[in-house]
């Protein structure tokens, strides 16, 4: 069962997902430079601590306006921040997207599907989003088989970003 409470966090039977604060510094330079996330997610070129918090503070800033969430995804038991989820709207995609990203000791562990299950609740029940896409890289396998596993369901192959030639939009069938 998935809680949400006022401030903003959510909570499944082993995780806890709040937003994400200037502290986590640290905790993001570290993912943000993981090779998988460079490889499938993209280089921020985020390599110090001032970067780091100059990068929290725009994404902060941005979901004041935009209504994102960008989650820090921790283990209850013992507050350790574990990865990432979100739910972003971007430019040139017509619902928000909701993405993922952990550090490569908590993969495959099933916390990904927990906290996007988490995450996809959320967005539906207090959120009351109809409809939620997901984009990644043709490459990704683990991601197209945890979006396929949420329910998630191919739709199509598109040009998105930069840095990448092409990749998979997802959708989220509405109920």
């Amino acid at each position: 069962m998935n809680k949400f409470d006022e401030q903003s966090t959510l909570t499944t039977e082993r995780l806890q997902l709040r937003l994400v604060a200037v502290d986590d510094w640290q905790f993001m330079l570290k993912l943000l430079n993981d090779e998988c996330f460079i490889r499938f997610i993209g280089d921020r070129k985020i390599r110090t601590k001032d970067q780091a918090v100059e990068y929290l503070q725009g994404v902060m800033e941005k979901s004041k306006s935009s209504g994102d969430r960008l989650f820090v995804v921790s283990l209850s038991a013992v507050d350790c921040p574990i990865g990432v989820c979100s739910l972003l709207k971007r430019v040139g995609l017509d619902a928000p997207d909701i993405g993922f990203a952990f550090l490569p000791e908590y993969r495959r562990k099933g916390y990904a599907f927990e906290a996007a299950s988490a995450t996809l609740g959320f967005a539906q029940t207090k959120l009351g989003m109809e409809r939620i896409i997901a984009i990644t890289s043709p490459e990704n396998a683990d991601s197209i088989s945890l979006l396929e596993k949420l329910g998630l369901r191919f739709d199509s192959q598109i040009q998105f970003g930069d840095e990448f030639e092409e990749s998979l939009l997802f959708v989220l069938p509405t109920r």
